[in-house]
């Protein structure tokens, strides 16, 4: 079973498809070279942004139908049709970096002929390899709105829409494709844009300090500290996982990374199988709003802000710390609840020589939040560093072992190389659904802004919820976690960011609400998160239950409970948004908002577990959960009535027998 769910991590993440012989060799060459192309355009900094954009999409195209297979198609090579598919795919992406003069300069942005077929061949290709590599939700819906970019009296297809959602006249398929592949307007847009730059980096930066062993090193370390306390095991999936998290974007590799270690772990100390996995679930799923490495929606977002990341990531930081902190008290509950023990010292390995054995793997993490919060620097700037800094690690580990190990200095050279080979790949492989996510989620944005479709989704929201901003939220909430379902986190939030929060700033505007953007944008991000460990697809509960050898139903369910103090704490900051630290007048007045929140989301979470310091009663659960929602709300009164409800519970359970 946890071979099935690596299978899913490579499947999934990185590709199921090993071919031998020569193809092998090419493929895995193709992402090596990826990865130095990157830093080489990084540290050269003079490439004109679009060509780096179309350079960048063609290796993640020609990837995408070598490395992944159709599904039925084999794994052990690479059909004909699939070599065909990659080299159409780098044809249209390169054609824009050899005719770029002539687009840009020479034609003043009216698409020849040869133009139109190029593009029209390029979004084909793409919409093929985003089907096969994150799914068919995606170029399904891009394909839903190329059709209503054609609607229109003057467009390809001349059907009219109800007058209120036919915002423009309609375009011709050249026109369009003008939009779509000759500016940035479209598949060129700022989402591929980020992928090309910050997101390449960071996520090759987590390859590498995975493949050196960090990720080892963070599970160790957390079931050394924690193992011994009650529930011991949950307690260091949780931190294990927020450290993995720093290090993986994504939430199935690491509940594989963590789980296949921790979940036997929780269920040797008494949690049953399916609470074993959805802790796991909960606590992998939220890796990504961990900074400094938040997974690609979050420089999406510093980008669509107008913000340096160094900022968001300290306005992420404190719904972080929160929710990890918030889900710790509910396995700790959890643990009381069930009546379960730690795993005895004498059975845990010794914490000074695991800490001793990978303390230097800190060294870049700390380096990358010093550049990127003290210095200042560009994110690129501070990945490639940090890049650097992990390059010489490895290699110098590798020394240091041979030496120990009295197996030479060139065995250790060669063993430093061939690690950061399998970085470099790695981090490339990791890259293809990012990067055919960002180009097939331009073309959604890029048909926004030409047809103004979302105004008519304004007037559409303002009649469902009848202006009520509550409602409004309910209705963005519901649809994120609906297209959470199909598209993976970065395209979710790029969708959510260009047609939901400008509706949802314009009305809370209406309502008399000054909420500001970062605000919204977080919330729908934290909501596209959720979508990963919500029923039916629930992708990282499959590989949890695989794990776990649990019912994936009862473990998905089970995880998207304990996935809802995310929600509530979503409310908590678009309502309070002094927790992204913004307004907040004095040190006093920031502890007080955050232990407060604190407050609150441990009241939500003894309500759904069903414990505090006894079992709760029917009537405890619901005054538990009615000081939660209080403290929602923002305001000296609607806190103290919460912290009085709290406290009016636990006198009740310590004086009841």
């Amino acid at each position: 079973m946890e071979k099935d769910a690596s299978l899913l991590v490579e499947e999934t993440e990185l590709g199921g498809r090993r071919p031998k012989g020569v193809a092998r060799y090419l493929v895995f060459g193709l992402g090596v070279v990826w990865s130095l192309f990157q830093l080489w355009a990084t540290e050269l900094g003079t490439l004109d942004p679009m060509r780096l954009r179309a350079v960048h999409l063609a290796f993640a195209l020609a990837l995408a139908f070598l490395a992944y297979p159709g599904r039925r198609g084999p794994r052990d090579r690479i059909p004909l049709l699939d070599w065909g598919l990659a080299l159409l795919g780098v044809a249209g992406a390169l054609y824009v970096v050899f005719e770029y003069y002539g687009i840009t300069q020479l034609r003043g942005g009216i698409p020849s002929q040869q133009d139109v077929f190029m593009g029209t061949l390029t979004l084909v290709v793409l919409f093929l390899a985003a089907w096969r590599v994150v799914g068919p939700a995606l170029p399904i819906i891009a394909s839903v709105f190329i059709l209503y970019a054609l609607t229109g009296p003057k467009g390809l297809l001349p059907f009219t829409l109800p007058p209120w959602l036919q915002l423009h006249a309609g375009s011709q398929w050249g026109q369009l494709m003008g939009q779509l592949y000759t500016t940035a307007e479209g598949i060129w847009g700022v989402p591929l844009g980020v992928s090309a730059t910050f997101v390449f980096l960071f996520v090759l930066f987590g390859a590498l300090l995975e493949r050196a062993g960090a990720g080892h090193f963070f599970i160790q370390a957390a079931y050394a500290l924690l193992g011994h306390f009650r529930g011991g095991p949950a307690k260091a999936a949780v931190v294990a996982s927020a450290l993995t998290g720093v290090v993986s974007g994504s939430s199935v590799s690491n509940v594989v990374t963590t789980g296949t270690f921790t979940i036997p772990l929780m269920k040797r100390v008494g949690y049953p199988p399916e609470k074993a996995g959805a802790v796991e679930v909960a606590s992998s799923s939220n890796g990504q709003l961990m900074p400094p490495v938040m997974g690609a929606a979050a420089f999406i977002m510093a980008e669509f802000l107008g913000i340096p990341y160094s900022q968001l990531i300290l306005i992420a930081v404190i719904p972080a710390v929160l929710a990890y902190a918030t889900l710790f008290i509910t396995v700790h509950l959890e643990a009381l609840h069930l009546g379960l023990k730690g795993v005895p010292r004498s059975e845990l390995p010794p914490v000074g020589p695991i800490l001793r054995s990978g303390f230097h793997y800190l060294l870049p993490l700390v380096y990358l939040i010093y550049a990127l919060v003290g210095l200042r620097l560009t994110p690129e700037r501070a990945a490639l560093n940090t890049i650097f800094l992990m390059l010489v690690l490895i290699l110098l580990q590798e020394v240091w072992r041979a030496h120990r190990g009295k197996t030479g200095l060139g065995f250790g050279l060669l063993r430093g190389g061939r690690l950061i080979l399998e970085g470099l790949e790695a981090g490339a492989r990791g890259m293809v659904g990012i990067a055919l996510a960002t180009a097939s989620a331009g073309v959604i944005v890029g048909i926004v802004t030409m047809t103004g479709i979302g105004f008519g989704l304004t007037d559409i929201v303002e009649r469902l919820s009848g202006g009520n901003l509550l409602l409004v939220l309910i209705l963005a909430q519901l649809a994120s976690l609906l297209l959470g379902m199909g598209l993976p986190t970065t395209a979710n939030y790029i969708v959510m960011a260009s047609l939901v929060v400008p509706v949802v700033l314009q009305l809370a505007e209406k309502a008399g609400y000054a909420v500001p953007p970062v605000a919204a944008h977080m919330f729908v991000f934290y909501f596209g998160i959720m979508a990963d460990s919500t029923p039916p697809v629930a992708l990282a509960a499959y590989a949890a239950s695989a794990i776990a050898r649990s019912d994936f139903w009862r473990t998905a369910v089970q995880g998207f409970v304990y996935e809802l103090r995310t929600a509530l704490l979503a409310y908590m900051f678009f309502f309070s948004p002094k927790l992204l630290l913004l307004g907040v007048g004095s040190v006093a007045e920031g502890v007080w908002i955050v232990l407060s929140a604190l407050l609150g989301l441990t009241a939500f979470s003894a309500s759904l577990v069903g414990f505090l310091h006894k079992r709760t009663t029917l009537l405890e659960r619901a005054l538990l959960m009615a000081a939660a929602l209080t403290l929602v709300i923002p305001g000296v009164l609607t806190d103290a009535i919460g912290l009085a409800l709290f406290l009016l519970v636990y006198a009740m359970q310590r004086v009841r027998k």
